[in-house]
């Protein structure tokens, strides 16, 4: 049927994948995803950058497993370190989309087929996707 978003998962880096679907289908954007690490900041700038020479605009850039939410305390615990999405935001001169927490219901829906957003809407994991995709659906419109 008629699409009116299509989101293509892609892993990180400049692969043969990345470049063929860039140069092979229009595409409205391009979104970024980071955890918190400095490693991986530098890796995903870096990989990020082809689309720039691809002429695909970022439209922002989503940080994930940005903290703990600890059941016991209520306290956000920064397990990979804390600001990397802000830092590949500024890098790609672009806007920080949301933080994903990290939170074991995301691996067990994904390995069920269940997303988190389906069977818990309500958990911090979920809006924050929720809030991601409003923002991504604003950008696009």
């Amino acid at each position: 049927g008629n699409l009116d978003i299509l989101v293509v998962d892609l892993p990180p880096g400049t692969g043969d994948a990345q470049l063929s679907l860039a140069q092979n289908i229009p595409l409205d954007g391009a979104i970024i995803v980071t955890t918190p690490q400095e490693a991986a900041v530098s890796v995903t700038t870096r990989g990020a950058k082809m689309f720039d020479k691809v002429n695909i605009p970022i439209l922002g850039v989503a940080e994930n497993m940005s903290y703990y939410l600890n059941p016991a305390s209520g306290e956000k615990e920064y397990l990979f370190g804390k600001g990397g999405g802000e830092k590949a935001a500024e890098a790609l001169n672009t806007t920080l989309l949301g933080k994903i927490p990290l939170d074991p219901a995301i691996r067990k829906g994904g390995d069920a087929g269940i997303p988190i957003v389906k069977s818990t809407p309500n958990s911090e994991a979920s809006q924050s996707f929720f809030d991601i995709a409003r923002k991504i659906l604003e950008l696009l419109s």
